[in-house]
């Protein structure tokens, strides 16, 4: 006789990445259980003091490399690929990472990065400091 439920669980492992001078990014925390099927939504958010900014969602599967999984530098653009979805929403500086019905090949580690464009630093009043190379 099988003892075993009819749904698995499904382990999403995250961790929280800090940087420094002021810049920062934090992620859902922890370890997150889900039943397969049931949606998946893990947030990103970030502060910086650079305007032209991109985030990625990274997914480490066990005994892998971590690969490139989703980005985005468009502000309220939808991207989709591997059944996953996200959006970069620039005024709640936030990049959430969604799946509608989560499975149990989608046990892994989820990375969220953030690359800011070096020569694009906001200006004290609000305006852009504009440095040679830097593109919006």
């Amino acid at each position: 006789m099988n003892m075993l439920p009819d749904t698995c669980s499904v382990l999403v492992l995250l961790l929280m990445l800090k940087r420094s001078n002021g810049d920062s990014m934090t992620q859902t925390e922890g370890l997150v259980t889900l039943t397969e099927g049931s949606p998946v939504m893990l947030t990103c958010t970030y502060q910086t003091t650079y305007s032209t900014v991109t985030l990625f969602w990274y997914v480490q599967y066990l005994n892998e490399a971590p690969r490139l999984l989703l980005r985005s530098s468009t502000d309220n653009k939808r991207t989709e690929h591997e059944g996953f979805h996200a959006a970069l929403h620039k005024s709640s500086r936030s990049f959430r990472l969604q799946k509608p019905s989560a499975q149990l090949s989608d046990s892994a580690l989820y990375y969220c990065a953030l690359h800011m464009n070096q020569g694009c630093r906001k200006a004290e009043g609000g305006g852009s400091v504009r440095e040679p190379k830097c593109f919006h």
